[in-house]
This record gives C-alpha cells, sequence and structure tokens, in this order.
C-alpha cells in the first residue's frame, strides 16, 4: 500500500476534526469533499471574496446527505480574530487555503493582497496555536521562486520575489518559521505549481489558464496564450494536492515538520502543449474544439518564463507520489466540466 493508503486507512480507523479556511474556493471544495468521503467531521470557513457557495451545493451533491451533516460551516473572514477562534475551537488539523491570489491582482491592489494574504494568515496562526491543534498545514505557491532561473526548483533555493502576491507568500513561510522556532508549534507549508481541476473558475479577469481555456473552446471562442506559448509551467492535478495535504496533516516524523515542500506533477509543459492536451481531451465531446487557434497576446507582467518542481523532499519525508499525470487530470478535469453542463 502508497503512504497516501495507510493514511486513509488510519483516518478511517480513528477520524479527526479538520478546519479548512477557503473551503467554498477551488482548492478548499476539493479537500472537503475528499475529507467528507473519508467519513472526517470537517469545520469550513470562507467570506466568499473569491469562494463559492454553489461551490458547497456541488460537494453536497457529489457526498450525499449523511456526510454532509458531518459539515459545518462558518461564514468568517480570516482577518478577524474571532472568527479564527471560533474555525480553530476543537479541532485537530488546520488545512490553511485562504488567500486573496492572482500575481496580477496582487499588482493591481497590493494592500488588500496583504491585509488578506498576511494579516490573515498571522491571525489563523495565533488561532491554531492557541487552540493546541496538532497540525497547522498551509497552501504556500511556487511563486516564492521569483526571478531564480534554476530548474528544477529546490525548496532552499528561491530568487528575488516578483508580485506582491508571491511576496505575501514568502512572508507565510516566514512567519511560520517563527512560530515553530518562539512558540513549538508544528506547521508544513505546500508550495503549490500551478494547480488545476474541478470547480476551477474560469471567469474574471484574474481567472486560471485552464479553466479560461477550456471555456473558450466550448464556447467556440479563441483561446488568447500570454507571449509566444514557449513559457512552460509544472502543472498539477488537484487530486494531488488533496494528498499532499493529508500527508502533511499525518505526517509522523519529526524531520518531515516546519518545512516547505514542492507539490507539483515533477513534469514541465508548455503553455503550446498544454493547449493542445486541452483541444484532445475535448475532441472527444466535441470535435470542433480541434480546429480553433489560439491568439498570442503580450507576455504577462509578473510572470516567470519556466518552472518546474523538484519533488524528491516531498517524496521522501511525506509519501507524496504524483498519481496524476497533466493529460489524466485534463481528461478528468474535461469530463466533470461536459457532465457540468447538462
Amino acid at each position: 500500500m502508497s503512504r497516501i493508503d495507510n493514511v486513509k486507512a488510519e483516518l478511517a480507523k480513528e477520524p479527526k476534526k479538520w478546519l479548512i479556511t477557503g473551503v467554498a474556493g477551488f482548492i478548499g471544495s476539493n479537500l472537503l469533499e475528499a475529507l467528507l468521503e473519508l467519513d472526517q467531521p470537517v469545520v469550513g470557513m470562507d467570506n466568499f471574496i473569491t469562494g463559492y457557495a454553489h461551490n458547497l451545493e456541488d460537494v453536497k451533491r457529489t457526498v450525499g446527505p449523511e456526510r454532509w451533516d458531518k459539515f459545518a460551516f462558518i461564514q468568517g473572514d480570516i482577518r478577524n480574530p474571532e472568527d479564527c477562534r471560533r474555525g480553530c475551537s476543537g479541532v485537530d488539523y488546520i488545512l490553511h487555503q485562504a488567500a486573496l491570489g492572482s500575481v496580477p491582482r496582487s499588482i493591481d491592489d497590493p494592500i488588500t493582497t496583504n491585509m488578506c494574504n498576511v494579516d490573515g494568515f498571522l491571525q489563523m496562526l495565533v488561532a491554531g496555536m492557541e487552540a493546541r491543534v496538532k497540525r497547522f498545514v498551509f497552501a504556500s505557491s511556487s511563486s516564492v521562486y521569483g526571478d531564480s532561473e534554476k530548474l528544477p526548483k529546490v525548496e532552499e533555493e528561491t530568487g528575488s520575489v516578483l508580485s506582491p502576491y508571491a511576496a505575501s507568500k514568502l512572508v507565510n513561510e516566514i512567519y511560520a518559521g517563527v512560530f515553530s522556532r518562539v512558540y513549538d508549534f508544528n506547521w508544513i507549508g505546500l508550495r503549490y505549481f500551478n494547480v488545476f481541476g474541478k470547480r476551477q473558475d474560469p471567469n474574471g479577469a484574474y481567472a486560471a489558464v485552464i479553466p479560461r481555456w477550456i471555456d473558450a473552446l466550448i464556447n467556440k471562442k479563441t483561446p488568447v496564450i500570454n507571449g509566444d506559448g514557449g513559457t512552460s509551467r509544472d502543472f498539477c492535478y488537484v487530486k494531488d494536492v488533496i494528498q499532499a495535504n493529508i500527508l502533511a496533516a499525518l505526517s509522523n516524523g519529526p524531520e518531515a515538520l516546519d518545512k516547505v515542500y514542492n507539490i507539483a506533477c515533477g513534469d514541465r509543459t508548455t503553455l503550446n502543449q498544454l493547449l493542445g492536451l486541452i483541444k484532445n481531451s475535448l475532441c472527444s465531446h466535441m470535435p470542433e474544439a480541434g480546429g480553433i487557434d489560439p491568439e498570442y497576446g503580450p507576455f504577462r507582467k509578473g510572470d516567470v518564463r519556466h518552472s518546474l518542481a523538484d519533488i524528491s523532499r516531498a517524496k521522501e519525508l511525506l509519501g507524496y507520489t504524483p498519481l496524476y499525470s497533466v493529460a489524466r487530470g485534463m481528461e478528468e478535469f474535461i469530463q466533470w466540466r461536459v457532465r457540468a453542463m447538462k
């Protein structure tokens, strides 16, 4: 059995109580679904700035009424200390996903990004420490590697950050380190690399590229590629992110604690290749998608040219092994998206 299979078996025997911040968001709602399917009691908190009630409704339909009864929702804000304390009360593990995402959004509005991602993060750290939770697992970002040109990206070798969003995530890691040294508070940070999957928002100015392109092709519109299409990323399917969060929360060895980990597929895909994968997956549902060519626009401010993760630390210390290639994840995502249209 793999490490994640063993952990799931442990949870089946002895359920734990979990708090997910940002529970109505893309990753948060997928974490909620996975934990409820494992019959875990879950508290979720969201202020609906970037999360959606319809994501929670979708989870409810998926898991059924009996498992849904194990979920308690708090409409609250991580910038409010009272909401944070209420969410952490009686909880074993915190999976902190709440943040104001997007590099371009942070460049447009750095103050709000800092308030949510730094002030809110600190409020959650304090509340988790006061509640004596067993582990604080939080979402960091590959953006902390900044202008470092080294490939693959290794956790200890970062460059100068290129956006307020990246700066906020780096500050999260610094604060977590302080809390382990000063307060003996255990944490694990997960540097996500370009996560994609179901319930990812295709709309708005700051929508992620994969759902935006899928919706463009479904609606017979031209997908827009920023730059020449040679920009590459390490795209990671959301179910592997779920695996990483659960493994991080239940990791036993002291050597695994108080560290950051790259969470990715461990492979590089260019934007041109990515669009090809999307078109190939869509063609079985709507063949006309194959004939829609992209439009190329300017490079996006604050973006790095290439990104690829070294995931050996996560493999060694957490037992993390990616279960999904980009192609396999894309097939599953598009099947879900097509079903959701009906």
